[in-house]
């Protein structure tokens, strides 16, 4: 997308017809749903992972541990959190996956983006989405029928508060007159890719934002979701998604499945992100909660042998 050629995460992570790989934070195998969040040992792994020549690094928005659900996260606010990977790395692209609009005040959403996106040096991608968890909407005074309703909103302020200088704004949460958000985006924007359908339409999300994220699915399913985006906009605007891998010792083991993702040996990886690059996937986080290795060696042997397929761009 050639308004944020200049945008240090989007070009790291995007190129029409080129496949980048991330990791989610946290970047642990963990039995339950709390990991260990151990600071040290993420932030070693982080600094790790951008030596490699991974393209980012991703964190999930979950304000609310609910233990039916089975995984919280990296546990910490995601802004928050971003802040401190931003300081402990250089030039690894730092992704929401992603910030629940529907829960959030949009104005707050719009500055810890900015901050962390100017912090970083233009390194934020900016996931979204309505959130999808019964436990939270009660929590937070929100009916979840006004989900799709209070996301389009959401995107709209957010939107206009960083183009604008004292814009007026007056929706359902928001009444802005006289006043200013700061600090603005470096280019007045910020990648913002919405995730799943957040209760919207392919044609609503393809003219809307700037990108896809979306879950693992089926090969077929998946090559039939990307062409009807492609055919939905005259510009590129890529197509993201995450992957759980359970990375074995044997570069041969046949892929077996497990939650949304596989147990496989890293040859089987590479032919699967080839054949996702061939639909039109453009960039792959995985996620390493259900390994069973150190990660410490899954990731230098995804350093070794899988990134060189597809390492992030210049």
């Amino acid at each position: 997308m050639e308004k944020f050629k200049n945008h240090k995460g989007y070009s790291r992570m995007y190129q029409e017809n080129k496949l980048t790989l991330g990791l989610f934070f946290p970047i642990e195998s963990y039995m339950g749903d709390v990991p260990e969040m151990n600071i040290e040992k993420q932030m070693k792994l982080a600094k790790r992972a951008e030596e490699l020549n991974f393209a980012s690094l991703f964190v999930r928005d979950v304000p609310l541990r609910d233990p039916n659900f089975g995984d919280v996260g990296q546990i910490y606010d995601p802004f928050t959190y971003l802040g401190y990977v931003a300081a402990n790395t250089e030039k690894i692209a730092l992704g929401t996956g992603s910030i629940i609009l529907t829960l959030r005040h949009p104005l707050h959403v719009a500055k810890a983006a900015a901050s962390v996106d100017r912090l970083s040096g233009e390194r934020l991608i900016l996931g979204v989405a309505t959130g999808d968890r019964p436990i939270e909407f009660p929590a937070f005074a929100v009916n979840p029928e006004d989900r799709s309703e209070l996301f389009r909103e959401a995107v709209a302020v957010i939107r206009k508060a960083w183009k604008e200088h004292f814009p007026t704004i007056d929706s359902a949460r928001v009444h802005l007159a006289n006043g200013d958000l700061l600090p603005k985006p470096k280019l007045s924007d910020i990648p913002l890719m919405v995730t799943g359908h957040s209760g919207q339409s392919p044609e609503w999300i393809a003219e809307n934002s700037d990108g896809w994220i979306y879950y693992p699915r089926g090969f077929k399913f998946q090559k039939m979701l990307i062409d009807n985006w492609r055919s939905l906009t005259d510009e590129f605007k890529p197509f993201t998604q995450s992957l759980y891998i359970d990375l074995t010792e044997d570069p041969n083991h046949v892929p077996i499945p497990i939650h949304l993702g596989f147990r496989t040996g890293r040859n089987f990886v590479i032919e699967f992100l080839a054949a996702l690059q061939d639909a039109g996937v453009n960039h792959v986080i995985i996620n390493l909660k259900y390994g069973q290795r150190p990660v410490e060696e899954v990731i230098e042997e995804l350093g070794e042998f899988v990134l060189p397929h597809f390492p992030a761009l210049s």
